[in-house]
């Protein structure tokens, strides 16, 4: 293989990296501003945010497609193999948080601050938002930094996101419960709060692809999982 070849192939591998920290750009600017419309009921913010939507998605078909056409034409090998797989990968993550960050938008256009404690509930969520916020950039600072330690930080960190929204959730519930009059705008939060808890997750699949892209090997561990909502009990009249 000449010099020129192999100079040619490591720009497209750059090429790959580079237009994952663009989008990786564009999904921390789409999740603050989701957030931010959500604290702030600011409508205006959150129909760009939903409009914005669509960048993040036209990245992850050109990233996808350089991909695959690198690994074909190229045959790559070891770790430049890992480089277009990781690259597939981190871009389904990302384009899925945009898609969540957007729903938290949408959500954000009907809130009404109509009960006493909505405002308490709102800085809640607005402090798993910052943490969420906080994992995307750390984690695409490893991928930058090819750094996996640093991404197992994020791995291990996302309990706390799950312990943020138990909490969330338990508090919904009980004003739920308590007031029927609760019920639209507190449904409204708790899928607001379910999707930056999804968010979590993804930054915690982008931690386990840059451990696998930069080790070879993925994570075998179970994850820290600190859900426990699917086994709360929801008491009904009936």
């Amino acid at each position: 293989m000449t010099q020129h070849i192999v100079k040619s192939f490591q720009e497209e591998l750059d090429g790959l990296s580079a237009q994952i920290a663009q989008m990786g750009g564009l999904t921390e600017a789409q999740l603050q501003a989701a957030i931010e419309a959500v604290v702030k009921r600011d409508t205006q913010l959150a129909e760009r945010t939903i409009r914005e939507d669509q960048r993040i998605d036209t990245l992850e078909a050109e990233i996808e497609n350089q991909a695959i056409r690198l690994i074909a034409l190229r045959q790559p090998m070891a770790a430049d193999l890992r480089e277009a797989i990781a690259a597939i990968k981190i871009s389904i993550d990302l384009e899925r948080i945009g898609d969540l960050a957007k729903n938290i938008a949408k959500r954000a256009m009907v809130l009404q601050n109509d009960f006493e404690g909505a405002n308490r509930l709102i800085q809640g969520i607005s402090r798993m938002g910052r943490l969420a916020q906080r994992q995307l950039k750390q984690v695409l600072d490893a991928y930058s930094n090819r750094e996996a330690q640093a991404a197992m930080e994020v791995w291990r960190d996302d309990e706390e996101i799950d312990a943020m929204y138990n909490s969330v959730f338990r508090e919904l519930l009980t004003y739920m419960m308590e007031d029927p009059r609760t019920i639209g705008v507190s449904t409204h939060l708790l899928f607001i709060a379910k999707n930056i808890e999804r968010i979590g997750d993804h930054a915690t699949n982008i931690a386990e692809t840059v451990g696998y892209l930069v080790t070879g090997e993925w994570v075998h561990d179970e994850r820290p999982k600190g859900d426990t909502t699917s086994t709360t009990a929801v008491h009904s009249g009936s």
